[in-house]
């Protein structure tokens, strides 16, 4: 049963961070239970607020990548916010941030500055290029990454301009790392009692995700660079996507004994017992006559129908569908993928939840992303801060909240 206590409670975190890879780390480490306080600038707050889907003033993006947290919103140009801030890291186990190399170093708030005072601190700095070599000063995001790292130059059909992926891939897959790195880096703490500063490139994490243009190139002493190839694998025949009737199947039956099943259930045993196509090195060198085979199979089926067929035989297949049907397969409903929270503006909101089930933990997150300021009140009492030095703040706009805190309990 789902009730222990979560790995990462009494862990604090100060989320420094804005729109995706960043936020995306800090909202795992709240469903690991670490407290996490989001630190926002005055009225804009993070740029993710501002990025679609907007409803009533309130972005879906924001929404999605910083439920669980609480918000502080503070004017670090005045004194006094820069030193709650300091404040706050010294209480802090975690801090997150994804500027360009050096941004924070010039407000103070590098990993070699905060680190003298909390030498314990976990930094986590994710950034394009990283904090070295030629490009680190470089602006960038997922999409740079992308182009550059070889990705994008393997997607889409041959002659025509890559893709874009519309999904992240580099930002989650970037913030996917900086999760496990940091948790690395707590658990090693407890052996040394040192923090760790972690330099997290979107670049280096795409370029690692290749698991096989990299050793291709390399293994072939620089002959075989792998390009666009459409809609199937030349080398893992027969892997790729199909046209059915009615929308789009895809059909991975590249292992032996599937492409058998396969084979036989469009051409019977002329097609099953053709030696050509028994290994595939065989099937790869008649790919373009699968393919035809195959092609033509499939274009005689709706998508249902062929999916009933595939799966009466044991072959690996699905339907490419459209998020409406994502979030109505019953298979991701009952994985709990999808986390209905109360919002204090929206009222039931529904989001993406993260994938993690543990046997003893319940990572679903509960509490909604903050308002921009919401907590600035019980953080800044946490800290030491007495309410008349709290006002004064408040009154002076060191510590800023949208209108909407007002009516929401400790504002």
């Amino acid at each position: 049963m789902a009730n222990q206590a979560l790995p990462l409670a009494g862990i604090r975190v100060v989320d420094y961070s804005h729109f995706l890879a960043g936020p995306f780390v800090s909202r795992c480490l709240a469903a690991f239970g670490a407290e996490v306080i989001k630190v926002e600038r005055p009225k804009e707050g993070d740029a993710g607020r501002t990025h679609a889907y907007q409803i009533k003033g309130q972005s879906g993006y924001y929404l999605q990548q910083n439920m669980g947290k609480e918000g502080l919103c503070v004017n670090i140009k005045d004194p006094r916010g820069l030193e709650l801030i300091q404040k706050l890291v010294d209480s802090a186990d975690v801090f997150v941030e994804n500027y360009r190399p050096g941004a924070l170093k010039k407000l103070g708030l590098g990993y070699e500055e905060l680190s003298k005072t909390n030498p314990g601190l976990v930094y986590c700095s994710v950034s394009a290029y990283g904090h070295t070599g030629p490009d680190a000063p470089r602006p960038g995001f997922g999409l740079i990454a992308e182009a550059r790292s070889g990705v994008m130059a393997v997607v889409g059909s041959p002659g025509e301009a890559p893709p874009l992926l519309r999904i992240a891939l580099g930002d989650m897959y970037t913030g996917a790392n900086a999760v496990s790195a940091i948790c690395a880096a707590l658990l090693g703490r407890v052996k040394s009692g040192r923090g760790q500063h972690i330099d997290l490139a979107l670049y280096d994490c795409l370029v690692s995700m290749h698991e096989y243009a990299i050793q291709c190139y390399t293994l072939s002493g620089g002959k075989e660079i792998p390009r666009q190839t459409g809609h199937d694998l030349p080398n893992s025949t027969l892997y790729g996507v199909f046209t059915a009737r009615d929308g789009y199947v895809v059909i991975a039956a590249q292992v032996d004994e599937a492409w058998k099943r396969l084979a036989r259930q469009i051409g019977g045993e002329a097609l099953a017992g053709d030696a050509r196509f028994h290994s595939q090195s065989g099937r790869n060198e008649n790919r373009l006559e699968i393919l035809g085979i195959v092609r033509a199979w499939v274009e005689k089926y709706t998508v249902a129908e062929c999916l009933a067929l595939l799966d009466k035989i044991d072959v690996p297949c699905a339907k490419v569908q459209n998020i409406d049907e994502v979030l109505a397969d019953p298979q991701i409903q009952a994985r709990g993928m999808v986390v209905e929270q109360e919002h204090p503006v929206l009222g039931k909101v529904r989001l993406g939840n993260l994938p993690f089930h543990f046997s003893g933990y319940d990572t679903t997150i509960k509490t909604p992303a903050p308002l921009l300021g919401q907590h600035n009140r019980d953080i800044a009492a946490k800290l030491g801060y007495s309410p008349e030095q709290i006002e004064t703040m408040v009154e002076e706009g060191v510590l800023y909240a949208e209108a909407a805190v007002t009516d929401t309990a400790g504002a």
